[in-house]
């Protein structure tokens, strides 16, 4: 027997219910109520568009109205909104958008997708301000891509640091408008953990974006916006970037349950309170697949997946939704950032007891040219249950957390993680991939190899007159260290045991980790007790950094673009042109490869001389400008072409 299936909301899981429900039955009358004048369109590109990247908004609808309506049969109204529910005679109400009239329709089955509205604060100067913009909707991205062209703005501000936010930052200012971000919270993303969210706040600074941490909005005058710390900062524009909220009056005034932050509640089957309506996508509570727990995360997949769903239960299927991970990426300029699963924070807020791990392994092979390192975290249980995990870098981030993510829902535990089978070559991975490192380093814990300790314990154990061993080589010292720290380079370690006591921890650290596990193992195999600095020095820093690198300008674009810093005469130098000495190649080392390679052709050169290096290491810029303030070397230029940056340095 045919059914009439009415879909309120056309975009991500109401589109894709209504394409599978004529897939399932070609009698059924299917149809789809938009409030929009669009349906099917990509709203996670449209910040790109923003950018300049998209050039034509065409390009944004994955379906339209005629093409859809023609190829799945399916009665499509755009600028049609629902505005009542009743229940009981099982009607709607629509109210035509263009022409004001109103009208009821009928359903044997309703199927909820409107989605979710941005966030719009109650800020003294907002509401109806021309200068103030949100991104949900092509409409929305068409009249920021407007202004921008009528009134050549030169300076926004990006209201918000979650992904909508820091995407909107980076594409505003590849319209090179000057960029500020403010953000309520101590870090942006807050998906991620603080000591990974501060590797994306460098990151921004030194792409000279300007941000503010731990302020808000409070009035916006003119062109002034006002923050609650007492600054005000000139602005030519404002993009609220705050989150979202669902969207269920509709829902809650026909007495549907709502669940958290107002969420549709649902159940298994995605059902709502009333069997005959199912609801889907960014407007429902969902429960969290590994705590069990409701939550609300809306994203682009898991309403694609409900929508398929919900279309197959409303002929029977009864096909359930297990819950939601939360996986996530994104592009902030040249990083990549993704998650998947619980946060530290969140199972801190549950009470779930929790180990971390740290790594930093190689995007791919690092003799092949262009790895980049990758920053990981993992969260796990005293059984090997995978909790979450979160990676940033230049290259591979969006593998590897797709295979974080396809563990977790296989119940797949870190053991198993150390047999994944994983492809290999050169160009894009190693013999162990960053995913099999994760494995191993936490089984590592997990059967007492090591014992770790974490980046924000070592101040405190330090004050207590713990010792902690860093097992660098001391060139290595140059880029920064955990002040209290004594230096015992890993091969000189055996033979200097005698320095040592038996009677205490010693708590050791490296630069990533690696060596200062080695170590442990050698301590604890002659009869000491230790624990690696969990991460190394490289996480650590990423909070802490060292006085010099936070002595260093913030908010500056850390590349040169062919400005010379220099005083005084410079032998072969000039504004135009640096004629180099020596060229030294260091494209395929890591740190603290390219500074040790650096020293040791400096030492090689007169007083004076010019040497050009070419480095792919992403952290080089930063340090190479701390190392040289440190050892009486000038740097006189850095720039960046594609992947390499290239550094001047003059000896004396």
């Amino acid at each position: 027997m045919s059914k009439k299936i009415v879909i309120v909301g056309g975009v991500a899981g109401g589109a894709t219910a209504a394409a599978r429900l004529r897939r399932l039955d070609e009698r059924s009358k299917i149809v789809m109520l938009e409030r929009g004048p669009h349906i099917s369109f990509a709203n996670c590109g449209l910040p790109y568009y923003v950018g300049g990247v998209i050039k034509k908004k065409e390009k944004l609808l994955v379906q339209t109205v005629q093409g859809m309506a023609a190829r799945f049969n399916i009665d499509i109204r755009t600028k049609n909104e629902v505005t009542a529910i009743h229940r009981e005679s099982k009607t709607i109400e629509v109210k035509n958008l263009e022409t004001g009239a109103t009208y009821q329709e009928e359903y044997d089955y309703l199927v909820l997708s409107p989605g979710a509205e941005p966030i719009m604060p109650q800020i003294e100067g907002v509401a109806g301000n021309p200068r103030v913009f949100t991104l949900r909707t092509i409409p929305h991205a068409e009249a920021i891509v407007d202004f921008i062209r009528e009134h050549k703005p030169q300076t926004a501000v990006v209201v918000g640091g979650g992904f909508i936010g820091l995407e909107m930052a980076e594409n505003l200012k590849a319209r090179n408008l000057k960029v500020i971000l403010v953000e309520a919270l101590n870090q942006v993303q807050p998906s991620l953990d603080y000591e990974m969210a501060c590797i994306i706040h460098a990151h921004l600074r030194d792409k000279g974006l300007e941000l503010i941490l731990e302020d808000t909005v409070t009035k916006l005058d003119g062109s002034k916006v006002m923050l609650k710390s007492g600054r005000i900062i000139q602005s030519d524009m404002v993009v609220m970037a705050i989150g979202v909220r669902p969207e269920s009056k509709l829902a809650e005034q026909a007495g549907l349950e709502l669940g958290l932050k107002g969420a549709i509640r649902v159940n298994e089957y995605l059902q709502t309170s009333d069997p005959n309506i199912y609801a889907l996508g960014d407007a429902i509570e969902v429960k969290h697949y590994i705590s069990g727990q409701p939550v609300y995360i809306p994203l682009a997949w898991p309403a694609n997946r409900q929508g398929r769903m919900v279309a197959d239960n409303i002929y029977g299927a009864q096909k359930t939704y297990k819950g939601t991970i939360g996986t996530s990426v994104a592009k902030v300029f040249d990083l990549t950032v993704a998650s998947t699963g619980l946060n530290e924070k969140n199972l801190k807020q549950q009470g779930i007891d929790y180990k971390v791990v740290h790594v930093h392994p190689n995007s791919h092979a690092g003799y092949y040219p262009g790895a980049m390192p990758l920053d990981m975290k993992m969260l796990f249980q005293e059984n090997g249950r995978i909790l979450g995990a979160q990676v940033v870098g230049y290259k591979g981030v969006e593998k590897r957390i797709d295979v974080l993510a396809t563990a977790i829902k296989g119940n797949l535990t870190v053991y198993d993680l150390q047999d994944l089978e994983l492809a290999y070559a050169p160009p894009y991975s190693s013999g162990k991939d960053p995913v099999n490192i994760l494995g191993y380093a936490a089984a590592n814990i997990l059967d007492h190899m090591v014992d770790t300790v974490q980046y924000y314990e070592i101040h405190d154990l330090l004050a207590e007159g713990n010792i902690l061993v860093d097992v660098s080589q001391p060139e290595e010292l140059e880029l920064g260290k955990i002040e209290g720290s004594i230096n015992i380079p890993l091969p000189e370690l055996r033979s200097r045991l005698n320095e040592l006591p038996k009677n205490r921890t010693i708590y050791v650290t490296c630069r990533v980790g690696l060596r200062g596990y080695i170590a442990c193992r050698i301590l604890t195999q002659h009869g000491f007790k230790a624990a690696n600095l969990d991460g190394g020095y490289r996480t650590y820093a990423s909070v802490y950094g060292n006085p010099e690198s936070r002595n260093l300008e913030l908010n500056q674009p850390l590349y040169d673009t062919g400005r010379v810093h220099t005083a005084g005469p410079i032998g072969s130098l000039t504004a135009e042109k640096i004629i180099a000495h020596r060229q030294v190649d260091a494209t395929c080392l890591q740190c603290p490869g390219p500074i040790k390679l650096v020293s040791e052709n400096l030492k090689l050169m007169d007083e004076g001389q010019i040497m050009e290096v070419a480095v792919t290491d992403p952290g080089f810029a930063r340090d190479i400008k701390v190392w040289c303030d440190k050892t009486g070397n000038t740097l006189l230029k850095t720039e960046k072409e594609g992947d390499t940056l290239k550094a001047y340095i003059r000896k004396g």
